[in-house]
């Protein structure tokens, strides 16, 4: 299948910067303004048929002959044969890991890429990749369109996708969708200071802590976002074409 890609125009990143740096002209901020809108209608439109997906995060410096690469690879393919579309931040590492996966089996694989100064290609396993010059319109739509959070060790980028994504159930904003943590030597710390400090300290609810699921295992990973969407959501099975199976909501 080619890549079907979706490409934001090239990005001027020194007037995002001056975007922040505060008020500006009025007419320079609603050129910006037309440009947010305008990469917002480009992303609602290039993802709205992709079905339940499963956004994978996780570290773009992970190489392929790293344990957790194979163990993000196995994952994608776990979910693609659970029905779901994969979707990642487009880039190299575990992204990439999870979107080999994901097509390796069969199913759909799904990149919101990003631009930065230092250019992150899309990786070569995605059926279909959006570019953004936004952080923020990118990671409303790795929310939006999922019915679970799966995330690999990583940086500071995936620390904040996934505190992102938490705090959104936290208010309220989303639904309490299932949240795994892959790699117990990685997560294991934080979850123990989360709950020795952060729940200590009244900061958080027990929930909050609960609701994190920990696993070494891609099959138990991916297992436990199916058995939330059919159990929880309402989500259930359509016959594919080709005996491949996909699932939609009621």
């Amino acid at each position: 299948m080619p890549l079907l890609t979706d490409v934001a125009p090239p990005s001027n990143h020194s007037s995002e910067r001056v975007f922040l740096e505060g008020p500006q002209g009025r007419g320079w901020e609603l050129r910006h303004l037309g440009r947010v809108v305008s990469e917002y209608v480009r992303a609602l439109r290039a993802l709205h048929f992709l079905g339940p997906s499963v956004t994978v995060f996780g570290s773009a410096r992970v190489r392929e002959d790293d344990p957790t690469y194979a163990l993000a690879q196995a994952t994608g393919a776990n979910l693609a044969r659970a029905g779901f579309t994969v979707m990642t931040g487009g880039g190299p590492g575990i992204m990439e890991a999870a979107n080999r996966g994901a097509k390796g089996a069969g199913g759909r694989s799904v990149g919101c890429n990003i631009t930065l100064p230092r250019e992150q290609e899309p990786n070569r396993y995605l059926d279909r990749v959006v570019t953004f010059r936004y952080f923020f319109i990118r990671k409303v739509m790795l929310v939006k369109y999922s019915y679970g959070f799966i995330a690999f060790p990583g940086g500071l980028g995936t620390l904040d996708e996934v505190f992102e994504a938490q705090t959104l159930m936290q208010t309220g904003k989303i639904r309490s969708f299932p949240v795994v943590l892959v790699g117990r030597w990685f997560w294991e710390p934080l979850i123990q200071y989360m709950r020795d400090t952060l729940l200590e300290s009244h900061t958080i609810d027990p929930w909050d802590v609960e609701r994190l699921f920990i696993t070494d295992s891609a099959e138990e990973a991916a297992e436990y976002v199916r058995r939330n969407a059919v159990e929880r959501y309402g989500l259930t099975y359509r016959r594919r074409p080709h005996r491949r199976w996909w699932m939609f909501e009621r």
